[in-house]
């Protein structure tokens, strides 16, 4: 696991404040609530007066009184159907709460991973944060709605049966009360440990979540590189871990609840004791009380029960309310201020500008210092130059995906800190590495960055980067189905599609990341033409065609993509080593030069061999 979320999943110690989220959310169901809690209370009351009901019947049927028993059966018959309509209420009203608030937590959860910013997912895999949205969800909500009814009931229970209790023999009373105080302590000391093994097992749990997610993305790779035992290996060593926690808790619950269910055995045994002696001496206290005691002990002893088996559950899911309390209380590091605005004019965005940007990932670590650059309407930026020199993340701060860490980057010499960033981002489009395609058909992953574009308009963008050809040869046409993250079209074809995507959004700031690396030559001239009609091209789609364009951020690997680029600026160790158009560059002889001429050496001995 990395040092990120080892550290969400580490707490120092157990919490009510973590449940808060949960609570909140299952307390909104007002109706189901109420309906819970008041048929715990009414079972409650109903188990509460059957003991001394059936004290009665006892001291009655002994007394010989045949005309007054049967009216204390009816009343017996009567409460035991009450009895069964609120069970029925309490389950019912159980499982609306704990649906109706697994939806709006997941829901919720899902809105919050929306507004978090890309760098919180750069360090996160994908499986952890789907085990938020999945089993901790299902584990925090499926526990609770029993945790309020056995809170209502037992509270009931207890104020009802230590009522009733004193109101009939006070002294017997605290014969049965005795053992209160030793449970309290049991409860308090197995607190501590069951909470470190419910919290390990969970953390545990996201790892192999984790690790599941990495080995279906990763399968092609593992298999070429013949990692799979090292990858069971690893995977068992988890597996191994998760086990000893889980079987821990299960080992420390095991030992909890017998503890606690002796001890309250024990009340009753000392009940049964000094309640027997004072019948047989005839101290004011008949069979009937006697045996309506016995009842009562026994009675006490199931909220005791119940609550330090909810307890014992609160305990062990807290360390999932942690991870989603964690989650839910995230706040984006890229937020509008409360007094940003969406510029005043209405036209295209004019100028981009990096003002002594500083950047760093990592405290001490710059990537960026004083970088300073002027992106014009119409034009096209190419960033070049070695890996890890700060390319992307020029590109990356230019679509407001980090805030610089010192300096400003403007967009008509206003600061995009004071401009809205759905205003912003709705301007922005990109292209990456990789493309990512989501599951449905080719049309629907055209249109998701534009949900009111007519077929027609998917049609005419898919043309204009020269994607329709592939497309209609498909079996479906635009209607085939791309699967899961587009494996069933190839590298090429994932490309072409997501620049089609980028036409049709028409942004007026275009980030194309590495947008050819990934492919081979004969798909990259296919590809080329997308991208030099998405880059330099004309039509209706496009942002002023004739009147100015968009600006456009292309980082290049193979630098013949980038040759009509307006400038081109080489990028080392996170500032501008050389800056100028394809000629001016080549004619100096420098760094673009020596970049150029390897590679183009390099290609030229690949056609050869090839």
């Amino acid at each position: 696991m990395s040092e990120v979320h080892q550290h969400d999943d580490a707490k120092a110690r157990f919490s009510l404040h973590v449940w808060r989220p949960v609570l909140s959310r299952a307390l909104s169901q007002r109706a189901a609530i109420t309906g819970l809690i008041g048929a715990g209370v009414f079972v409650a009351a109903i188990e509460t007066a059957l003991p001394l009901i059936v004290g009665r019947i006892v001291d009655t049927a002994r007394a010989g009184d045949a005309g007054g028993l049967a009216p204390i059966l009816a009343i017996y018959a009567t409460v035991f159907a009450l009895f069964a309509g609120g069970v029925w209420l309490f389950i019912e009203s159980a499982g609306k709460v704990s649906t109706r608030t697994a939806d709006r937590l997941r829901r919720d959860c899902f809105a919050k991973l929306q507004t978090l910013e890309p760098a919180y997912f750069d360090v996160r895999p994908t499986g952890w944060l789907v085990s938020r949205l999945t089993s901790d969800c299902s584990k925090v909500t499926g526990i609770l709605p029993w945790v309020l009814l056995d809170f209502a009931w037992c509270s009931a229970i207890i104020v009802g049966v230590v009522t009733a209790m004193f109101w009939t023999n006070p002294r017997l009373a605290l014969w049965a009360l005795a053992a209160v105080p030793a449970m309290a302590l049991l409860s308090a000391v197995f607190q501590r440990f069951l909470i470190r093994a419910g919290r390990e097992a969970r953390r545990l749990s996201s790892a192999m979540t984790a690790s599941y997610g990495e080995m279906l993305l990763g399968a092609r790779t593992t298999k070429t590189l013949a990692r799979e035992e090292a990858n069971l290996a690893e995977f068992q060593r988890l597996s191994s871990d998760m086990n000893m926690w889980a079987m821990r808790g299960a080992i420390l619950s095991s030992i909890y609840m017998p503890l606690m269910a002796m001890l309250a055995a024990t009340a009753g045994a000392l009940v049964l004791w000094q309640g027997a002696g004072w019948v047989l001496a005839d101290e004011k206290v008949s069979l009937g009380t006697l045996i309506a005691f016995m009842q009562f002990a026994a009675l006490f002893a199931q909220p005791v029960q119940e609550l330090a088996q909810r307890f014992a559950d609160i305990l062990n899911a807290s360390s999932a309310a942690e991870r989603i309390s964690s989650l839910l209380a995230t706040e984006p590091s890229i937020v509008d201020r409360t007094d940003a605005r969406p510029p005043e004019r209405q036209a295209p965005i004019r100028e981009l500008r990096f003002e002594g940007v500083d950047f760093w990932y990592r405290e001490g670590v710059p990537v960026l210092e004083g970088f300073s650059l002027t992106a014009r309407r119409g034009q096209t930026i190419a960033l070049v130059g070695s890996t890890g020199g700060g390319k992307t993340t020029i590109v990356s701060l230019a679509a407001r995906f980090y805030e610089p860490s010192a300096g400003r980057i403007t967009i008509d010499g206003t600061d995009l800190k004071d401009i809205p960033l759905a205003w912003f981002t709705e301007r922005i489009g990109l292209v990456p590495q990789v493309a990512h395609l989501f599951a449905g058909t080719v049309r629907d992953n055209i249109r998701y960055g534009r949900l009111d574009a007519s077929d027609a308009d998917i049609e005419r963008a898919a043309r204009r980067v020269k994607a329709h050809g592939f497309i209609e040869a498909l079996d479906k046409g635009y209607d085939t189905e791309v699967g899961e993250g587009g494996e069933r079209l190839s590298t090429g074809q994932r490309q072409l599609v997501a620049l089609a995507r980028a036409v049709l959004r028409d942004p007026q700031i275009l980030v194309m990341d590495e947008a050819t690396s990934s492919i081979d030559t004969a798909t990259e001239r296919l590809v080329q033409e997308g991208v030099d009609e998405l880059l330099h091209g004309g039509g209706e789609l496009h942002h002023g065609g004739a009147d100015g364009g968009r600006i456009s951020f292309v980082v290049a690997h193979r630098l013949s993509t980038i040759r009509r680029a307006d400038v081109i600026l080489v990028i080392e160790k996170g500032r501008i080593a050389e800056q100028g158009s394809h000629a001016e560059l080549i004619a100096r002889r420098g760094r673009y030069w020596e970049l150029y001429t390897n590679q183009y050496a390099a290609e030229r001995e690949r056609e050869v061999l090839g």
